[in-house]
């Protein structure tokens, strides 16, 4: 590993991820990974499971950067498994990430919650794994309700601080979508490619992503670039 994401999920990761690999540093393991390949559901089972004795080589193998839960959920220990590694927090305004995280995560998983009840719908593989991170980073069960906005911008607020206090300053790097490609090319010590910075992941492309996840209808290969494309 050589790139270990810190950011909440809904700050940039999925243009991160996209970064990461075109900079050279993939392939980059995000929550899309755990989505698509049931081989990644089974093995991040298993590390909420065990979480005091994790082999995290084992965990990553495959991986030479990482962003998104549920790795981003473990940065510490990656950051001790992997000591050379950089450690990128990605960021956004906070009311604006809860607002992003109410209509897209959360909402995404009480309907697909509501589908398995009603028979409507496949029993969610990640479940588990998505359920152990929120109530982790939240302090309660995911339910019927979002939590309450000032709780929520309280935890991202307090994970931002806990992040830049932790991390040595010259192996972090604090980055917004809006900054581009400078900061980050500079961090990892690489050229900035002519293209723009990739963005990606929006609201449209999440809901018709998790509506054929519950179907079972995600091929493997499938990008979330082919998931933007019209008839995908």
């Amino acid at each position: 590993m050589k790139v270990i994401g810190a950011g909440f999920p809904r700050t940039g990761t999925t243009s991160m991820k996209a970064a990461l690999e075109q900079l050279g540093f993939g392939p980059c393991h995000h929550m899309f990974e755990v989505i698509q390949h049931p081989e990644q559901v089974r093995k991040w089972r298993q590390v909420i499971e065990n979480e005091g004795s994790v082999d995290w080589g084992w965990a990553m193998e495959g991986y030479q950067s990482s962003v998104d839960w549920p790795s981003a959920y473990y940065w510490r220990e990656l950051m001790a498994a992997f000591p050379d590694a950089k450690v990128l927090l990605t960021v956004r305004d906070p009311h604006r990430w809860y607002a992003s995280v109410r209509d897209t995560i959360f909402t995404f998983a009480r309907e697909g919650a509501r589908a398995e009840a009603a028979g409507l719908a496949q029993v969610n593989p990640i479940g588990p794994v998505l359920g152990r991170l929120w109530a982790g980073t939240f302090g309660e069960e995911m339910g019927e309700e979002m939590p309450a906005e000032d709780h929520a911008v309280a935890v991202f607020e307090r994970h931002v601080a806990t992040v830049r206090e932790t991390v040595p300053a010259d192996r972090l790097l604090v980055h917004e979508a809006r900054d581009g490609w400078e900061p980050l090319c500079d961090f990892l010590g690489v050229p900035e490619p002519d293209s723009g910075y990739p963005h990606l992941n929006d609201g449209d492309t999440m809901r018709r992503m998790a509506e054929r996840a519950r179907s079972g209808d995600l091929p493997a290969g499938l990008t979330l670039e082919d998931m933007r494309k019209p008839g995908t």
